[in-house]
């Protein structure tokens, strides 16, 4: 077996602020990737401006990052901090700030490379990334992934490179601000990393065991993500710690096939991410219900669910209706037909039969 996280992890109440030597210490110049409203509204740019300034470090503002972010942005923010002098990137907000820092301390690092380097397979170097996350699912904080959306491919795609986080502060004050819609979202996506890394050809003891944890700790929250209610300091950091422990072991595993057939719905329906993945997690359960008994029950017990029908009655209530359309169906069998990585995360040989049975599961 095999295992690496080289990210230093501080969860901890103003994590940043107690970390702003450590943080200013990885460059002169930081560059700042954040959305246009969740860093501002939580709190969390001015911690990070804080901790910058205290140290005198100076940085660069970009907050042009939308969801679900294009390599076009990407590339129009890489030159920016090229021109700017940065030497480091802090990403605040979700999967997408979190991810377009890694992208974009890649290509900053890489001065002279065109964008079609971000998804070849070259060995380079990027910038030292800091994470600071406010929502609690994608763990790219602790991933080495950065999905973008290529426009020329009509999908979501990760980098090739890998890029870890030199360090993630993870601070549940900066969780309070979310949407019960982001929350509900991005712990669910949270859960399917947990549940597409357990079942998976590339599982370890290693990923078992922070899957077992991250679901225990995931399921007791259940009941506040269902009522979207009554969420609670340690509900917020449950919370966000099942996320960093899902982040873990995709690290080693990556995802699989809720995560590939999600991109269609997101680029073609405009559907949240978290929500794309869920709306498959209990067809791909249901499979492997069939395929994989090794651990199945157990596994649904720590989820906090008695069965997959309790599960799926879940999934509906916190993200209510959507539609999968005969066209969707098609399109998504034949993209993921396309895509041997997330087929061979599978822990075995998967029939377009079954591909089927997952989306019909999900309509």
């Amino acid at each position: 077996m095999e295992f690496y996280i080289p990210t230093k992890i501080y969860h901890e109440n103003c994590a940043v602020l107690n970390h702003s030597t450590e943080i200013a210490s990885l460059g002169r110049k930081a560059f700042i990737v954040t959305g246009k409203s969740s860093a501002v509204k939580t709190g969390a740019l001015n911690d990070v401006i804080k901790a910058l300034e205290d140290n005198d470090t100076g940085y660069i503002l970009y907050d042009k990052i939308e969801e679900n972010p294009s390599v076009e942005t990407i590339m129009e923010a890489a030159d920016i901090g090229r021109e700017g002098g940065a030497d480091f990137v802090i990403g605040i907000g979700g999967g997408s700030p979190m991810d377009s820092a890694k992208a974009i301390a890649l290509m900053v690092q890489n001065r002279d490379t065109a964008e079609e380097v971000l998804y070849q397979e070259l060995k380079i170097k990027a910038l030292p990334v800091v994470e600071v996350p406010t929502t609690c699912g994608t763990g790219s904080e602790v991933t080495p992934y950065a999905i973008l959306t290529r426009n020329d491919k009509k999908t979501k795609q990760s980098i090739k490179h890998n890029v870890y986080p030199s360090v993630a502060c993870i601070d549940a004050a900066y969780l309070k601000c979310a949407p019960v819609s982001v929350i509900r979202n991005t712990a669910i996506d949270a859960l399917g990393h947990l549940i597409e890394s357990y079942f998976n050809k590339n599982a370890t003891e290693y990923t078992h065991m922070l899957c077992q944890y991250g679901l225990r700790t995931w399921a007791k929250n259940r009941t506040v993500l269902y009522d979207g209610k009554g969420f609670t300091d340690d509900n917020y950091n449950q919370l966000l710690f099942a996320s960093t422990l899902a982040g873990m072991a995709i690290s080693h595993t990556k995802t699989s096939i809720p995560h590939g057939l999600s991109y269609y719905m997101t680029y073609n329906k405009n559907i949240p991410h978290g929500k794309a993945v869920g709306m498959f997690l209990p067809g791909y359960l249901l499979l492997m219900q069939k395929n994989f008994d090794q651990g199945y029950n157990d596994f649904i017990a720590d989820m906090g669910f008695k069965d997959l029908e309790e599960f799926k009655i879940f999934i509906r209530h916190c993200f209510g209706e959507y539609i999968i359309t005969d066209k969707d169906a098609i399109k998504m069998v034949q993209e993921m037909l396309a895509n041997p990585q997330k087929l061979s995360s599978v822990p075995y040989k998967i029939s377009e039969k079954e591909l089927q049975e997952i989306i019909e599961y999900a309509r």
